[in-house]
């Protein structure tokens, strides 16, 4: 399969359920190819950047494939999720890692509140701050599907939020950059509609 024929490259960061994502895409009629090669992402016409694990670990297979430095000058859409968004940032605190810096905020460890363990495992929900091509059918507290124990904070990029304990980004957006913290191929209908919203969104010439 070469690009022409895809809508979506995955980048294969390593760790993730890429199966389950691919499945969730090919449901959606989207053609989707996993790769960390950084010429096949550049040409993609849309890129998602999923992840698990630590972002220390994420970041070092990112460097040894050149897509740290690749991924920044995209101009396509992009979709980070859950690490993947987390990695669009400028730094995380798990192990003072330097990231891809597209957003100007560091993710930072979430703090155990009563009741609130971390990792924030489950069902939470999202609310909306402003209108996005992602969040389009989309009512506010709709349920989504989380697994993290680090988080960003609420800025100005922030385009939805959730709370545990306290309240954190749940989607970001910076120009052609988007993020969810939570999983959007584990997240039934609505996670299904995030996925065809950045489906639909038009790339660049």
């Amino acid at each position: 399969m070469t690009t022409g024929d895809i809508d979506v490259v995955i980048v294969d960061s390593g760790g993730a359920n890429l199966a389950s994502l691919q499945f969730a895409l090919e449901r959606l009629g989207a053609r989707s190819a996993v790769s960390s090669d950084a010429d096949t992402v550049r040409r993609a016409p849309r890129v998602l950047l999923p992840g698990v694990g630590s972002a220390q670990d994420a970041m070092s297979r990112l460097r040894a494939t050149g897509l740290d430095r690749v991924l920044p000058q995209l101009r396509q859409p992009v979709l980070g999720i859950c690490l993947g968004m987390q990695l669009l940032y400028e730094r995380s605190g798990e192990g003072d890692t330097p990231c891809l810096g597209i957003v100007p905020a560091s993710v930072q460890r979430l703090v155990p509140a009563r009741g609130l363990p971390v990792p924030h495992m489950g069902w939470n929900k999202v609310h909306p701050r402003c209108a996005d091509p992602l969040l389009e059918g989309l009512v506010d507290g709709e349920y989504l599907y989380f697994v993290h124990g680090y988080a960003a904070p609420v800025t100005a990029d922030a385009v939805a939020v959730t709370e545990h304990g306290a309240a954190f980004t749940a989607v970001v957006r910076r120009r052609n950059f988007s993020g969810t913290q939570f999983h959007p191929e584990r997240s039934g209908s609505a996670g299904a509609r995030i996925l065809d919203n950045f489906l639909r969104q038009a790339t660049c010439s």
